[in-house]
């Protein structure tokens, strides 16, 4: 197996912080590509005092920005715009969660920077979006979360709207942003023309929720928090066993039949229970039914027992059972160590993306602050030590 990454060769200026941008910026960096990611001197990203923290260093920043080289630049003086702009000349995919306005303010927006490079392609990250009457409104999570109708539709009927564990619109925004400047690259090679990738969180929520608006837009009715259960299937929920809680998905008629078999309860056979719509319909009675046999019965034997059957079921992990996982956190290797300068051995989230001919590595930790401002600046851009050292002194870097 190959271990070059797919993205070997395409280089990316990372100047996001905190979590949406950093988090296109691993996927990117993950894959291979050369992220370079430009921080401001002496304080950095904002997410480097982010707890958790490890012998004075943030977790939550060493697991979004590894595999990345780091250096800092000051955007705001001359001869730091002068330098970006240079990077910008050699380099594919530019990055940024700035509010919008803030480059072109800067001189730097994808206007200036398509005359330097026609080919770049621009990732913008932004709450709102580039454009519309609330882009220039600060975009956190929890905003795209809230406004985009996702928290009305989280929790239980009795409970107040509920945000996501995770910060799932962020995670969301980054997701979407790799897409997008992957498919522009893809269009670059094929016409070498560059593009601007505009990015939402609400936007990138919205259309998340999939049946969630269909529900409204076709019938009028507006969604309301339902627990886990589905709104299109049931029982597709979760299931209170002997010893905690269990899922059990069953996205079609046959999956309930095979149901049915295992429980053995005539009463699944009514006639309310006869087709999927109708089951989504007598949900509450159908699951106070199924709930009078799970509660008799541990999760595991549950689970074993409708799988052996070919009915989707799982367990509800808690986070350490999910590290522990031997198909989790084994085989598929979702949790790896990589050696920290100053943190030490730590333990990042793996990579989600598997490939039968590339192995994505997770090799290089985050980077300290800095750290490679001067390999980046004298060795990508020729600069000569005295003018390094000149800029050290003027602050630039």
């Amino acid at each position: 197996m190959c271990h070059r990454g797919l993205l070997e060769g395409v280089r990316v200026l990372d100047l996001t912080r905190v979590l949406a941008g950093p988090y296109c910026g691993m996927i990117l960096a993950d894959m291979g590509a050369d992220v370079i990611k430009i921080e401001r001197r002496e304080k950095g990203d904002d997410a480097r005092n982010n707890a958790p923290v490890i012998n004075g260093e943030s977790a939550y920043f060493m697991n979004l920005n590894r595999n990345k080289r780091g250096m800092t630049l000051d955007l705001k003086s001359q001869k730091g715009k002068e330098i970006f702009r240079k990077l910008v000349k050699r380099s594919d995919i530019v990055l940024e969660n700035f509010r919008p306005g803030v480059m072109e303010r800067l001189g730097l927006g994808y206007e200036e920077l398509k005359k330097i490079n026609p080919a770049i392609v621009y990732g913008a990250v932004s709450g709102f979006g580039q454009y519309g009457p609330y882009s220039s409104r600060a975009g956190y999570d929890i905003v795209g979360q809230a406004m985009s109708g996702l928290m009305s539709t989280t929790g239980w009927p009795d409970t107040p709207p509920t945000r996501s564990g995770t910060a799932i619109s962020d995670v969301s925004a980054g997701l979407s942003c790799c897409i997008g400047v992957l498919a522009a690259y893809i269009n670059r090679l094929k016409t070498g023309e560059g593009e601007k990738v505009d990015i939402s969180l609400v936007d990138t929520m919205v259309s998340s929720l999939e049946i969630i608006n269909m529900i409204y837009l076709c019938t009028g009715r507006v969604p309301d928090r339902i627990g886990n259960r589905y709104e299109a299937i049931y029982p597709y929920d979760s299931f209170q066993a002997k010893d905690g809680m269990v899922v059990i998905a069953c996205g079609n008629n046959k999956l309930y039949e095979l149901l049915k078999g295992i429980i053995g309860d005539s009463r699944l056979a009514a006639p309310e229970f006869s087709d999927n719509l109708l089951r989504v319909e007598h949900h509450k009675k159908l699951k106070a039914i199924l709930e009078e046999w799970t509660v008799l019965h541990g999760i595991h034997d549950i689970v074993d027992r409708l799988l052996t059957a070919g009915i989707p079921s799982a367990p509800i992990y808690s986070i350490d059972q999910v590290v522990k996982d031997p198909h989790i956190g084994g085989a598929r290797e979702m949790f790896v160590e990589v050696e920290h300068p100053k943190a030490g051995r730590v333990t990042l989230t793996g990579s989600q993306f598997k490939f039968t001919n590339r192995k994505v590595e997770i090799s290089r930790p985050s980077p300290m602050l800095g750290e490679h401002t001067r390999e980046i600046l004298t060795k990508e851009l020729n600069m000569e030590p005295e003018e390094y050292e000149r800029l050290l002194r003027e602050k630039v870097i």
